[in-house]
């Protein structure tokens, strides 16, 4: 089993490489550990009280339970990772049973801040992109995925994710096996991670 984590900022295209690169491995080889799913349960919250979580700062993130798994499905074991709404900022009854395969993807901005999750990882890669890019992708996610006005928007990037992208995210930089700049779209970059993973699985 090749355990594999891809971070990088917010908006700088993750969800594209991990896509890319299931599309160009073995159909059904392929489980993906997404670290939105390891926010903190907060929907016991008030409306204003979630409006301050901080969801780019690494304390937002059950991590002791998100290590938990990613140990369990290496020792072989299905594991039930939480499904999370941003809307109520929390967790819903139900999880999602990942089984064991030959490569693990466990992704998210965060991903590379937590040491003991770093030691659990055999290729570390960083997504990389334009900061206008990202802020563009994440106006737009923002709106249609967790139902902010284009001025919350604003407000929340500037509160919350610009300053957690250079103190927590941007640094991690340095812990990477492989940096990919220009995110999905660079298809040279997907395909060089594609063969390293390809020849170790």
């Amino acid at each position: 089993m090749l355990v594999i984590g891809i971070a990088g900022g917010s908006g700088s295209g993750k969800t594209t490489v991990v896509n890319e690169i299931i599309n160009r491995l073995p159909k059904d080889s392929v489980a993906v550990i997404s670290q939105d799913s390891y926010y903190f349960d907060n929907k016991h919250l008030s409306t204003d009280e979630k409006k301050e979580i901080n969801f780019d700062h690494p304390n937002s993130i059950e991590w002791d339970l998100l290590i938990s798994h990613i140990d369990k499905i290496k020792n072989g074991e299905a594991i039930d990772i939480p499904i999370y709404s941003y809307i109520t900022c929390g967790r819903a009854e139900e999880t999602n049973v990942i089984s064991p395969k030959k490569v693990i993807i466990v992704e998210g901005i965060l991903v590379l801040t937590n040491a003991e999750l770093r030691k659990r990882l055999d290729i570390i890669v960083y997504v990389d992109a334009d900061g206008d890019d990202r802020l563009m992708r994440i106006i737009k996610r923002d709106m249609q995925e967790r139902g902010r006005s284009l001025d919350q928007a604003l407000i929340h990037y500037d509160n919350y994710v610009k300053k957690m992208h250079l103190q927590f995210i941007e640094p991690t930089k340095r812990y990477a096996n492989i940096i990919i700049p220009q995110g999905g779209k660079n298809l040279i970059g997907i395909d060089i991670l594609a063969h390293k993973i390809k020849a170790s699985i």
